[in-house]
């Protein structure tokens, strides 16, 4: 099966680093196709790049509909355009934050998240209310990394996001770590090593779950909110984009 995965931030460079950690977490037989948007921010930061990315998620959801992919993974921790690529394509649909708080509200009585900017805590904390794990995630902490600086990710930026983990694992009496980052994603083992708790990577369970769900035949239903848009031209830019009908 071919799985599509989203990166909506247009950095090259996480956009693979993202891909090896999800070719890293797929089966054997499983392909990883991934991608960024053509135009939008080089990271999310904030609510401004957030509506961008979101409409990078949906160009890439368009495109896909050429081949339609058996899931796709929206890779940014805010979700940024997960119900519209919903709305756009048939296969399930997995967003990595609601995947990291669902995996590991079934491994740990409580979760602590550890993100990069701490602007974008209130994000975080907007998605747990919405998922509905007010009562598991037990602390939103951010640690001022800017995102382009994983990319790279020397020592000191792991230590940093190590340091941040012990001290949430501390405060909030929590027993696991989601890493609320795409890009933390090459560091979900070595963190899991270093801190003996459940540290998890919402890009590795967002494959692992789109797979499980294509192989039990499972798709995003089209009887209600995630029929297809409806036909409608767009203008500007966006000229390409509009919906035509099936």
């Amino acid at each position: 099966m071919k799985i599509l995965v989203i990166n909506p931030n247009t950095s090259a460079a996480m956009t693979e680093a993202i891909a090896q950690a999800s070719r890293e977490a797929a089966s054997p037989g499983t392909e990883i196709v991934a991608v960024n948007p053509s135009f939008g921010p080089l990271s999310i930061e904030g609510h401004f790049d957030e509506a961008w990315g979101a409409a990078g998620v949906a160009e890439q959801a368009h495109l896909a509909r050429a081949w339609q992919p058996a899931a796709t993974v929206i890779a940014c921790f805010g979700d940024p355009g997960l119900n519209a690529a919903r709305e756009a394509l048939r296969g399930p649909v997995i967003g990595i934050a609601e995947a990291a708080f669902q995996a590991a509200s079934m491994v740990a009585e409580g979760f602590s998240v550890v993100t990069t900017m701490t602007r974008t805590c209130g994000i975080a904390e907007h998605l747990v209310q919405r998922y509905g794990f007010e009562h598991q995630c037990r602390g939103v902490h951010g640690t001022d990394i800017a995102v382009l600086s994983l990319e790279d990710c020397p020592p000191e930026t792991v230590a940093q996001i190590e340091d941040a983990a012990r001290q949430a694992l501390a405060r909030d009496r929590s027993s696991a770590i989601v890493l609320g980052c795409a890009g933390m994603a090459p560091l979900c083992r070595l963190l899991t090593q270093r801190l003996g708790v459940p540290v998890i990577d919402g890009v590795s369970v967002a494959v692992k779950w789109g797979e499980s769900l294509a192989a039990l035949g499972l798709h995003t239903s089209k009887a209600g909110d995630y029929a297809h848009p409806l036909p409608k031209t767009y203008l500007g830019w966006a000229k390409p984009y509009g919906w035509s009908s099936e």
